[in-house]
């Protein structure tokens, strides 16, 4: 009986790799259906799934897979995995926080997990439950909280509020400046029926500033998404040009998706990205420090 399914299981799994691989390199975000499979499939998935497929397989079947995962495994490290040289941090020079709350966690977690006080930090599903308490205990501080986005800022500066911006599917941007520089705090809708094309094509049509700007938030996009190209033209990817480990921030400390990321304009320079990794929230925070 093993011998009759065993034929078919190899004809299964180079059929499933096969499609996976057309998917992920070929079509990627052709249109919205083979969008959500690019995203739902990243290279670890595929890894992970063809593993399991060689668990089954015998002999040649088993190697051939094998010689792929180190393949895949090669590419992904080569896209994710960074290692950059430290340098040392100015007291002028400016700390950002950039974290997805995921609606139950504060300013508080922050401010715990990071040694210093950063100098601004944005969070995107924010409840500001205890908005009240902190601002008692931090009185020097100055903080913002857009009730509609779900979006609080803080900073150790005045934040001068210029713009908030909604979508028609609801993908936010909050536009400040503090520390004499523009910010945009962005929160992209993460609704499986909205294009991600549409939504960046909001962000970028109103993404007017490209000099001594940061633009920071939840996109919803990995890095490797063409929906950022516009975006690359004019911003570093602060964890791509000055991070150190995977620049995965989602899900859970495992590194499948960058959905989390911080753009500095081009004149500034990012002196170190750290992603911190934490079980308080499904996704990482990341901090960058620029010198302007």
């Amino acid at each position: 009986m093993l011998k009759k399914i065993v034929p078919y299981f190899f004809a299964l799994n180079g059929i499933v790799i096969f499609l996976l691989l057309l998917i992920h390199f070929v079509f990627k975000e052709a249109n919205l259906f083979f969008a959500l499979l690019y995203y739902t499939f990243p290279l670890p998935v595929i890894i992970f799934i063809v593993l399991c497929f060689s668990y089954i397989l015998k002999g040649k079947q088993r190697y051939i897979n094998l010689v792929l995962i180190i393949i895949l495994t090669i590419i992904w490290l080569s896209r994710s995995f960074k290692i950059s040289a430290p340098e040392d941090i100015k007291e002028s020079d400016i700390k950002v926080v950039f974290w997805n709350a995921t609606h139950k966690r504060e300013f508080k977690h922050v401010f715990n997990a990071i040694e210093n006080l950063p100098d601004v930090v944005v969070l995107v599903e924010y409840h500001a439950e205890e908005l009240g308490i902190i601002r008692a205990k931090y009185p020097n501080m100055h903080f913002y909280w857009h009730a509609d986005s779900e979006i609080g800022i803080c900073s150790k500066e005045n934040i001068h509020l210029k713009d908030v911006l909604v979508s028609e599917h609801n993908s936010t941007i909050i536009r400040f400046s503090t520390y004499n520089t523009t910010f945009y705090a962005v929160d992209v809708n993460s609704s499986l029926y909205v294009s991600r094309k549409s939504e960046l094509a909001f962000v970028n049509k109103h993404i007017q500033d490209k000099q001594n700007t940061i633009v920071l938030g939840d996109f919803n996009l990995p890095y490797e998404s063409e929906f950022f190209n516009t975006t690359k033209k004019d911003f570093y990817h602060a964890f791509t040009a000055k991070g150190n480990g995977f620049r995965e921030t989602w899900f859970w400390n495992i590194p499948l998706l960058s959905l989390d990321h911080i753009w500095v304009s081009k004149d500034l320079k990012i002196i170190t990205t750290e992603k911190m990794n934490t079980w308080k929230s499904d996704h990482s925070m990341i901090k960058t420090v620029v010198r302007k």
